[in-house]
């Protein structure tokens, strides 16, 4: 299965590259990160459309199948169109469902505000890497994240990607401490996928994230030879509409539910 989405093929290339595996099953791949089971969109399926109501049930089971020890559900669909009314049946079971907005630029404004008093630059230390593990626990608003067992061996996956070459970390810091970051992957040639763009609750609407923005993707542009950038974003909330501020614009639905705890429901 390759999949059609934009979004979802990124996704699986960043995977493939911070050590997860995909297993290939024809209607839908396996994403597992085994030393990272916490890590929900890690270890989840990514199946080849939306099922209707019918086939919905099927795919709980098989990610059951795959993930017997798991404590949360993830499942992904392929396709570039759609909405979270789509996923009804799995919302009505109490999954968090999702249609972010899939988005590329081929270049980047200039943010509307640019921070100047934050010291923007590239993590280095380890001092900088253990900063962005706590920024992303302060971050996280779900139990998808929240646990620092999985923040820190992503941040490691993120560095080991860092020193091969293939992505580049940048925060911004104000008097040491790391307020905003994000990242970026070298995907393919010529593509470059945005990862974790975050600021600390007590300094957005400073002009962070559009400054490091601007700073990554001239990286991106220069280091990378990217000539398209892709961000996913959730279309409601106020990062998209400054992604769209910076020249990003979205080309694609990505559809996808999460819920905190295994569930199946019973046969007829």
């Amino acid at each position: 299965m390759t999949p059609g989405s934009l979004g979802y093929r990124t996704d699986l290339e960043v995977l493939a590259m911070s050590g997860s595996r995909l297993d290939d099953r024809g209607d839908h791949i396996v994403v597992s990160t085994p030393t990272n089971p916490s890590y929900w969109w890690g270890n989840f399926i990514l199946v080849d459309r939306v099922p209707g109501p019918d086939a919905s049930q099927e795919w709980l089971d098989r990610f059951a199948e795959a993930f017997p020890t798991a404590g949360h559900v993830a499942l992904g669909f392929d396709g570039t169109a759609g909405r979270a009314e789509d996923l009804a049946f799995f919302a009505g079971l109490g999954f968090h469902a999702e249609a972010q907005a899939v988005m590329t630029a081929s270049r980047v404004r200039p943010p509307r505000r640019v921070n100047r008093d934050a010291v923007c630059r590239e993590l280095r230390s380890e001092r900088d890497w253990e900063q962005s593990v706590e920024l992303r626990m302060g971050c996280q608003d779900r139990p998808a994240d929240a646990g620092p067992g999985y923040l820190s061996a992503k941040a490691l996956a993120n560095r080991r990607m860092v020193r091969a070459g293939a992505a580049a970390w940048f925060g911004a810091f104000v008097e040491d401490r790391l307020v905003a970051q994000l990242g970026l992957v070298q995907v393919e040639e010529g593509l470059a996928r945005f990862q974790s763009v975050e600021t600390d609750p007590a300094f957005r609407r400073r002009g962070l994230a559009g400054t490091l923005v601007e700073r990554a993707a001239a990286h991106g542009f220069e280091r990378f030879g990217a000539r398209r950038l892709v961000m996913v974003a959730d279309p409601g909330y106020f990062a998209a509409d400054l992604d769209r501020s910076l020249g990003f614009a979205t080309v694609e639905t990505q559809l996808q539910v999460e819920r905190d705890s295994p569930l199946t429901v019973p046969a007829g």
